[in-house]
């Protein structure tokens, strides 16, 4: 206790944090194997002994000097010469020096937005992007560097973030962002100069986490919720000096390839047979504990319950089902190992375990589960069906729907792992925050994973996001033009190039209407100096996670290779511009048609629908009129609208003649 209240005092003080003031540190994104941006004026920052001197002098002879602040920190400028390297820059501080080693100096991409911008290219077993194998193992690419950003959330803005540079190469790329690498890929290889790509992404993720407090508070909406994380803000610090008081895991320390195994958590007899559980709370199952009293919470939860199976089950080989498990579990039965799923990436995948009959002694049987969740959702959480045991090739079930004791035994925040173990219900001690505040909070990844990033000197952005604000459509048009022009407020360049996926088609709850957030996307191409990759080809109508990748990379980079760098390229699909009536139908104008357009036929029809004074869309006809399109239906005299792709599982049938395809449109603005 006595070590919890001084580490309080100094967080309430403002104090204690990760570097001291008087230490010399550079910012964690400034190390060995970094790129920095061309011709350019590239901010560097860190912390050290306050009005002490500090010196920057790079190989490429160029210098940079001032004095640190009475804060502890200091930022210079260092000018960069054109793309080149390797080269090193020293920094000097009183009497220290440190060397950065093997930089290099291109161009320098943020890469952001939520899953499908995170997905590495290793995938997430089951779901995987197109040839993984062949493209990990051809990925050795010394002139491209990797930094991704850890994540993070916190209540205010930080000037720091984990991570480091590494070269590209197998050992590296395959967990890095898929996404992310084919577009710096196909920049190296157009351009032929170093690429440095900065990936900071969190799977199902909102717009509004990637926003700061200064550009949501122009929005009346979020007035409460602002209002709500800044009294959060002190609550957190006292949350995490009662944190500081239990046994630490570091994970950043681990290795990947078995990363969340073996940890040490002091709960090994949570598995017995014999364990008592009685003093556990009970959660009825299937749901994700978010919606319980556990709240917002990552981290590692035990799950125990014994059931009554018929006579005639005993030492049979038995069939055990939990459904899918958010985001990895250790099954034991008896308290013996039955299944285990112990690796990211597996939050979809049903649980399907054998339980071997020797397992199987009596009617009475002990069921444990352990699991952990690392970021969002967490907890066993389909239907309640899928939750029985059964014998082999046997329709007749028990249920395992229902009440199930449950303790919390470890707290993951920051790459680190709190161990609370099974010394008392410890976890409901903690103390509670006001707002329920996680990386999903408005803010909260903006403060965590940008803020520490800027001004760091940038050729431009590339996103992919939207997918969790498809059920909000209106508001994204809004937000998504406030977040670009925050980004470029924090990265002090007013201009700075913004290139975004237009999200892919997909079989959304019937009450979500995606298209309505693909035409806000398509809206924000009103943004100075932006630009969309559609998706409307390549998605998958049943995975939300798209396989190829190497095209959204591709796209990506064509709009940067035109608008950014000048290549006399096609980077569009047709863009449907106006309309006009004709007698008996309707002409649609568009850009970006290359030499022509081109209509093709799914299963489904060509994808257009037109509509009348009544407002019921029916399919159309459609005559291409070199880059036009005349819509029209034989027994529609006085059509009123068309719309084209417009539903959440419609794919293109609209390209150009350099086959890059249309995004969804509509000329009507009736409300939905």
């Amino acid at each position: 206790m006595r070590r919890f209240l001084l580490i309080l005092f100094l967080l309430l003080a403002g104090e204690y944090a990760p570097a001291s003031p008087s230490s010399f540190r550079l910012a964690p994104l400034f190390t060995d194997n970094m790129v920095v941006q061309q011709k350019a004026a590239v901010p560097f920052w860190g912390t050290g002994t306050p009005g002490s001197r500090i010196d920057l002098r790079a190989s490429w002879k160029k210098e940079a000097g001032g004095v640190v602040g009475p804060d502890g920190r200091w930022t210079l400028t260092l000018m960069t010469p054109r793309a080149g390297g390797p080269y090193e820059i020293e920094i000097r501080h009183d009497d220290s020096t440190l060397t950065l080693r093997n930089v290099l100096v291109g161009e320098v991409w943020l890469c952001s937005g939520q899953s499908n911008m995170e997905m590495p290219l290793e995938g997430w077993p089951p779901d995987s992007i197109l040839n993984p194998d062949e493209e990990i193992r051809n990925s050795s690419y010394p002139q491209i560097r990797l930094f991704t950003v850890k994540r993070a959330y916190t209540a205010t803005p930080q000037t720091e973030c984990a991570g480091t540079w590494d070269e590209c190469s197998p050992e590296k790329s395959h967990s890095f962002s898929a996404s992310a690498y084919f577009f710096g890929r196909e920049l190296y290889r157009m351009l032929k100069v170093p690429v440095g790509l900065v990936h900071s992404s969190w799977g199902g993720t909102a717009v509004e986490a990637w926003m700061a407090r200064e550009s949501l508070s122009r929005m009346t909406e979020y007035d409460s919720v602002l209002q709500k994380i800044s009294v959060t803000a002190d609550s957190m610090k006292v949350l995490q000096a009662w944190l500081g008081q239990f046994p630490v895991i570091d994970m950043s320390k681990r290795d990947r390839d078995g990363k969340w195994q073996h940890l040490g958590l002091q709960d090994e007899e949570c598995a017995l047979t014999s364990f008592d559980d009685s003093a556990w709370r009970i959660m009825k199952l299937p749901t994700y504990w978010e919606r319980t009293d556990v709240g917002e919470f990552d981290g590692v939860v035990w799950f125990r319950r014994q059931i009554r199976i018929p006579s005639g089950w005993v030492y049979r080989d038995l069939v055990l089902e939990l459904g899918p498990v958010d985001d990895m579990d250790a099954t034991f039965v008896n308290g013996n190992p039955v299944g285990a799923h112990e690796a990211e990436g597996q939050w979809n995948q049903a649980r399907i375990y054998t339980v071997p009959g020797h397992y199987v002694d009596s009617t009475l049987v002990s069921i444990a589960i352990r699991v952990i969740d690392n970021g969002g959702g967490g907890g066993i959480y389909g239907a309640a069906q899928s939750m029985s045991i059964h014998p082999r090739g046997e329709e007749e079930r028990v249920s395992l729907a229902g009440e199930w004791r449950y303790l919390p035994v470890a707290d993951y925040r920051g790459d680190r792992l709190y161990v609370f173990g099974l010394k008392g219900d410890q976890f409901f001690k903690r103390p509670r925050l006001p707002f329920d505040f996680s990386g999903y909070s408005p803010t909260a990844l903006y403060n965590g994973m940008i803020a520490p990033l800027a001004p760091f000197r940038l050729a431009g952005v590339i996103w992919y996001q939207g997918e969790s604000n498809a059920g909000a459509p209106s508001l994204y048009q809004r937000l998504f033009p406030l977040m670009i022009g925050n980004w470029r407020s924090a990265f002090k360049s007013p201009l700075l190039p913004f290139y975004y996926v237009q999200i892919a088609p997909y079989a959304y709850d019937p009450h979500t209407h995606s298209e309505y957030l693909r035409e806000s996307q398509f809206l924000a191409l009103n943004v100075k100096n932006t630009g969309m990759a559609v998706t409307m080809d390549v998605g998958n109508v049943r995975n939300i996670h798209p396989a190829n990748k190497q095209e959204v990379g591709r796209r990506l980079a064509l709009w940067a290779l035109a608008r950014t760098y000048g290549k006399k390229i096609v980077y569009s699909g047709p863009l449907y511009r106006s309309s006009r009536y004709l007698k008996g139908g309707i002409e649609l104008s568009f850009d970006q048609t290359a030499r022509g357009l081109v209509v093709t036929q799914t299963e489904n029809g060509n994808g257009f629908l037109i509509a009348g004074e009544d407002r019921v869309f029916r399919p159309a006809d459609v005559r291409v009129r070199g880059d036009k399109l005349i819509v029209s239906r034989p027994t529609l005299t006085n059509p009123k609208a068309v719309r084209y792709a417009f539903s959440n599982t419609s794919q293109a049938t609209l390209f150009n003649t350099e086959g890059l395809p249309s995004p969804s449109f509509r000329t009507d603005d009736w409300n939905p």
